[in-house]
This record gives C-alpha cells, structure tokens and sequence, in this order.
C-alpha cells in the first residue's frame, strides 16, 4: 500500500510540472485524494460490502469532484490531472501509467449487465472533455483528444480526435500540414480536431492537392529520366516575357 502511494506521488511530479512539494501534492491534488479513496471502495466493493463501497466513492466524489465507481479495475501510476468532471464506469480497466484529464468520461453505452465500459491499455492519454463509451478497447500508447467521443476501438499508439473520433494519420496529417502552408495558411488552426463539413471540405481540397503534387513529382521523374530536361517553376518565370501577349495581339 505505501509503494503504490509513493508511486503516485512520483507521477505527479513526472507529469504535472506545476507540482512543487510532496506536501502540495498530499494536501492539494484531488486526482490523489481521488485514488486513495477509490482503493479503499474498490477493496470493499470485493468484500462484498457493496453499499459501504458504493458510499465511500460518493464521499469522495464529494470531496474531489471525481466519480470512480468501486467496481472500476485501476492499474499503478494513474495520474488524473485536474480531475474535476471525471467519471469512471464500473466495469471499466485503466492498464498501468495512464494519464487523463478533467471532464473524461469512461462510460457505458447500455443498460445491460457484464462488460460495457472501456478498457484502457497501458500509457493511454485521454485529453479533457473526452468521452469514452462502451465495452471497447484502447490500444497501448493512445492518445485521445480533447472533447473526442470514441466509440469504437482505437489501436495500440494511435490517435483518435473528433466526434465521433476518427484515427489520424500522421504521415497523411503532415502532408496536409506542409500543403496548407505552402498555400499561405493553416488548416488545423481553425479545424484540426473539429469534425464538422467545412474541415472535411478543406481537408478534401488538401488531400486533393497532396496527391496531385505527388503525381506531378513522379511523372517529372519519369521524364527526367528518359533524358527530358524539366525546368522549374522560377527559371520559367525568368524567361517569361512580360509583353509576350501584346505582340501576339499587334
């Protein structure tokens, strides 16, 4: 028991550069306070003292503003930053070195029995506001982002973001990225990590302009190739003779 809560003291210090004493973290940091009372509900709710369980988790939802369910399976070195809003359903399991922030919710999608909460995997990061429901799992390494509502599984170090979230690719997301400036202007500053039309319409335009591109670059090295000197977009610029039109009107 005195090495888990030394452990998790250590990972506020790993994880939340704001933390400057172990005293502030003992007295000032409901995610702690929140997995001290938990551990205690959890270990009456496996007694079988189901009710006592059940009102000791309210005290401390009460204290903290955190709702762990005493059913819920945590491994070592959570850290719940924060923590104002968060929930977490009865059936659910945190893998180990997991991190989220206020306004997670790790909820269920039905009223039936058994299973129906999210697993979590080891060193998953779920971003605050973010919804995670249903009896699905979360890789190893994932990351969720801010207000995402996941829905379905999301693989082991892959990022989800969205509503409902949608995996990133991060090769294709960088392509946008370097396609949006070299048009003067960036995309996901306004709507990275909205799923709404207009971001689906510019994210189609900058797919588009990528694979285009991308085309383009390999035919001009099937013409290189074949010994076709292709010149640049400047060196035909410099040539190009500004009253060209007007003799061909004269």
């Amino acid at each position: 028991m005195l090495e888990r809560i030394k452990e998790e003291i250590a990972v506020v210090f790993e994880r939340d550069p704001a933390a400057r004493s172990t005293l502030e973290v003992i007295t000032c940091y409901p995610g702690f306070h929140a997995l001290l009372v938990h551990r205690v509900s959890s270990r009456l709710w496996r007694w079988n003292f189901k009710l006592l369980a059940r009102f000791v988790s309210h005290i401390g939802r009460a204290l903290t503003g955190i709702e762990i369910h005493p059913g819920a399976r945590i491994g070592r070195r959570l850290f719940i930053d924060h923590g104002m809003g968060v929930v977490i359903g009865e059936t659910a399991e945190i893998g180990d070195d997991c991190t989220m922030y206020h306004g997670v919710t790790l909820g269920g999608t039905s009223w039936n029995s058994g299973k129906r909460h999210p697993t979590l995997g080891r060193g998953v990061v779920i971003g605050a506001g973010a919804k995670v429901l249903g009896p699905i799992l979360i890789g190893e390494g994932a990351r969720i982002g801010s207000n995402a509502v996941v829905v379905k599984a999301v693989p082991a170090r892959a990022t989800a973001v969205g509503i409902p979230a949608r995996i990133i690719d991060d090769e294709q997301d960088a392509m946008r990225a370097k396609s949006a400036e070299n048009m003067g202007f960036s995309a996901y500053a306004i709507s990275k990590d909205v799923n709404d039309p207009l971001a689906k319409a510019i994210h189609g335009l900058l797919d588009h302009s990528v694979n285009t591109d991308a085309r383009l670059e390999r035919i001009l090295a099937q013409l290189e190739r074949l010994g076709v000197t292709v010149e640049d977009d400047r060196a035909i610029a410099d040539k190009f003779d500004p009253n060209y039109l007007n003799k061909i009107v004269d």
